[in-house]
């Protein structure tokens, strides 16, 4: 079938499912209020998937529990640890769903996301969207900063940097097809999302309101900046395959988004 006409045909769906994926390494201290977050949702057609990665806390008895009580809840367990990525690849080759969308263990999501994000997608026949979201800390006190989604986001303009926040994100599955992170260290939701455009040939289209809650975490603060610039360098040279010199290049570009570009789109509150 061809694209738009598979397309048209998928929209005429009523409720359709949305596979939420989720990868657990020692979050018992979260991982409650993250599924309570997903039971709270106004939109109901949803399946929760969620893999545990050899965890070493009670975060696998607490899962457990919710799923014994929710059979839209599936928990995976991992023997040994694989990384998030590769958790998130798992469920994904697992998932039924017509749209897929991630929620990590220690992130949570307003009662309406899912119900406005897919009314909105379906409203716009999109097939890639995002929304804003804020920062809170560990022990979910908001922290006065809220990152605002673009209300359009082309495949150059993700190109030169990840702006999308993958607790907000959303694909349709049934369009694009399943989508798999690539085997890098880091910035595989980058590239998931990049891809997603990609497929989608049109911009991700953002949603303004606030619908997700992103836990920053007193480690992710002290991160280290030659690190990172090693990450995305490697995003370009070892995922995209570009020269050594292309990969420079836009490593400079993503150097001046980050600084130049980003900040426009943090909101600080008082």
């Amino acid at each position: 079938m061809p694209f738009e006409e598979k397309k048209k045909h998928i929209e005429g769906t009523n409720m359709p499912l949305v596979s939420i994926i989720t990868p657990l390494y020692n979050a018992a201290s979260f991982v409650s209020e993250t599924i309570n977050s997903v039971l709270q949702q106004t939109y109901q057609n949803w399946e929760l998937l969620i893999v545990d990665d050899a965890s070493t806390d009670n975060s696998v008895s607490i899962s457990e529990a919710f799923a014994a009580k929710e059979p839209r809840i599936r928990l995976l367990k991992n023997n040994k640890n694989k990384g998030a990525a590769s958790c998130r690849n798992q469920a994904t080759e697992l998932a039924k769903g017509d749209y897929i969308a991630f929620l990590d263990a220690d992130d949570l999501w307003f009662p309406e996301k899912l119900e406005k994000q897919i009314q909105f997608m379906r409203k716009a026949q999109a097939t890639v969207s995002f929304t804003s979201y804020m920062h809170i800390d560990e022990t979910g006190k908001y922290l006065h900063k809220n990152i605002i989604a673009m209300p359009r986001l082309t495949y150059a303009k993700q190109h030169t940097n990840n702006y999308i926040g993958n607790l907000t994100g959303i694909y349709h599955a049934a369009v694009l097809g399943k989508i798999i992170a690539p085997k890098l260290e880091k910035r595989q939701d980058w590239a998931v999302w990049l891809e997603a455009i990609k497929r989608s040939d049109s911009p991700a289209l953002g949603i303004q309101e606030i619908l997700a809650k992103y836990r920053v975490h007193a480690s992710s603060m002290s991160a280290n900046k030659s690190s990172l610039l090693k990450h995305n360098f490697n995003f370009y040279r070892k995922h995209l395959g570009y020269s050594w010199l292309t990969s420079t290049c836009y490593l400079g570009r993503f150097m001046w988004e980050y600084f130049m570009v980003r900040p426009k789109f943090i909101e600080k509150t008082s």
